[in-house]
């Protein structure tokens, strides 16, 4: 089948959904020989379709074949559909554990020490925008988290996935797989200090994939970068991410992070809040940096603005689908919450931040 039918098909059938608001069926697509049904999310010179495992796909026109809507409704997977392609896809080498919105696939007889510690962090994520006026909304597909016996065998499903990640990366949340996959440092062991590197990839990946499907960030948009490290950053402290335990300011602090700012400040330049507002050039040149002052900002409008930190999360995570976000309108949103005067917040923001031990 050539491009053309397919692009016809596509927008006939895009058309007729317009009076309904946005169109969401399913289309079945033969893609080397491999059928994917999912959603159309873009249709263009380059073809993105969002499957019913959450998984996103990218594809030119001339790699379809054979087109064809199955259904007039979209639904992602149930958790027992999904349960049934990981296991197919894994092995007998893991176990798949299911909690209310995981899927966790681990090393058999280990579910006690892996399930229960993801959902925990769903809800207790949930809670921390909900009391802050954010309306989140269930995730569309189960979550799903791979735990790996060692890093060989993690870093051999990375390069299968398509990530780009170093000898040093211990996890990471996939915006393409909508996956999170970590290995496990310990080796089977659940406790001391090996269980404490994995709690903290755990808490940090579990942010961003959590984030992405309940509306705090929108996976097709482009997400500032200081937003999505920002939050990921602040749930690694205990009094964020388990504030049941200990919800005093000092346990919200990521010690690390802080610290890390606080040496920054002497060659810090005037004017880095708005830098850091208007785009991601900070996370491309100086990485340290960008991650303490991302946690530092976010930090700050969650402590002493948490409505209005909300209301920039919904703002950006509204964006439309695939929509470029330039400098200017990243500081439009931005000063359309906090207001015009970048100077006098960063230096009530630097204040705050000179107070905090």
């Amino acid at each position: 089948m050539n491009v053309r039918p397919i692009a016809f098909f596509f927008c006939t059938l895009w058309a007729t959904h317009l009076g309904a608001g946005e169109p969401r069926f399913t289309l079945d697509v033969n893609l080397d020989g491999r059928h994917i049904e999912g959603l159309p999310l873009l249709w263009s010179r380059d073809h993105v379709l969002l499957g019913r495992d959450g998984r996103v796909w990218n594809f030119t026109p001339d790699e379809a074949r054979d087109a064809h809507a199955t259904s007039s409704t979209f639904h992602g997977f149930t958790a027992a559909e999904l349960r049934a392609r990981l296991a197919a896809e894994l092995g007998k080498a893991f176990e798949i554990s299911g909690t209310g919105h995981y899927l966790v696939a681990h090393t058999p007889g280990q579910r006690d020490v892996w399930s229960r510690r993801f959902e925990d962090l769903y809800r207790s994520f949930v809670h921390y925008f909900k009391v802050r006026g954010f309306a989140v909304r269930e995730p569309e597909f189960p979550l799903v988290a791979i735990v790996f016996r060692n890093q060989d065998e993690f870093l051999a499903y990375s390069r299968r996935d398509g990530a780009r990640i170093g000898t040093n990366v211990l996890g990471y949340y996939s915006q393409v797989s909508n996956r999170i996959s970590l290995f496990d440092v310990g080796g089977g062991r659940t406790n001391g200090g090996d269980w404490q590197i994995n709690a903290a990839t755990i808490i940090h990946e579990a942010t961003h994939q959590t984030a992405f499907n309940t509306g705090v960030h929108r996976r097709f948009g482009a997400a500032p970068r200081w937003l999505v490290e920002g939050l990921g950053t602040m749930f690694e402290a205990q009094g964020v991410f388990a504030s049941a335990v200990n919800s005093s300011r000092p346990s919200r602090y990521n010690r690390g992070r802080l610290a890390q700012f606080q040496q920054l400040l002497r060659s810090r330049a005037e004017g880095s809040l708005e830098e850091l507002v208007a785009s991601d050039r900070m996370f491309q040149a100086e990485v340290d940096r960008a991650y303490a002052e991302a946690w530092a900002v976010s930090f700050f409008l969650a402590e002493t603005r948490p409505r209005k930190y909300s209301e920039l999360l919904a703002r950006t995570a509204a964006r439309p689908a695939f929509a470029r976000y330039d400098a200017a309108q990243r500081r439009a949103d931005f000063r359309a919450v906090f207001g015009d005067n970048f100077r006098h917040l960063e230096a009530e923001f630097l204040a705050f931040m000179a107070e905090q031990r």
